[in-house]
């Protein structure tokens, strides 16, 4: 809900939500909220969910965990960050996390300049109603991500196969 041109006011459990696989994407505030500055998003990842390598050339991703356990690739570093974890990822970087544990975990991830939600919003799943388990990504649901991913600027590292 916005108070005026310059103000912001997102109640807990409001937002635009996604399923992006089985994970929840809930935006706080968008690029055409905040004058395309930036874009905040809760994420509520699914025990073994997370996202897959990749490259952002648009924006820099910022992530503060919540609560759980996350697993972080930085590069060709790997992290654990727990409640109170502040990740910053730069355009450019390689970087994906994992929630290895089995048990939801939720973060807040901060993206700069705002672009991100636009992808999410396009290859997502809508939420409309009442939030149930999202569902593993299909084959089509990936090669959709992948033909997308470009036109936002971003480098998609697909899964290996055997």
């Amino acid at each position: 809900m916005t108070i005026d041109q310059n103000s912001l006011f997102v109640q807990s459990g409001q937002g635009r939500a996604y399923y992006f696989g089985q994970d929840l994407y809930i935006f706080k505030a968008i690029g055409a909220e905040t004058g395309e500055a930036y874009a905040l998003c809760e994420v509520i990842v699914a025990p073994q969910g997370g996202t897959p390598p990749h490259r952002h050339s648009r924006e820099n991703e910022s992530f503060y965990i919540q609560s759980g356990e996350i697993e972080f690739q930085l590069d060709d570093r790997t992290l654990m960050a727990t409640a109170g974890s502040f990740l910053h990822s730069p355009k450019g970087q390689l970087h994906r996390f994992t929630n290895t544990a089995s048990v939801p975990a939720k973060l807040l991830i901060w993206v700069t300049p705002a672009g991100f939600e636009k992808f999410i919003a396009e290859v997502g799943k809508a939420v409309n109603g009442q939030v149930t388990a999202g569902a593993v990504l299909s084959p089509e649901d990936l090669d959709k991500i992948l033909a997308t991913a470009p036109k936002y600027g971003l480098e998609m590292i697909p899964p290996s196969t055997p």
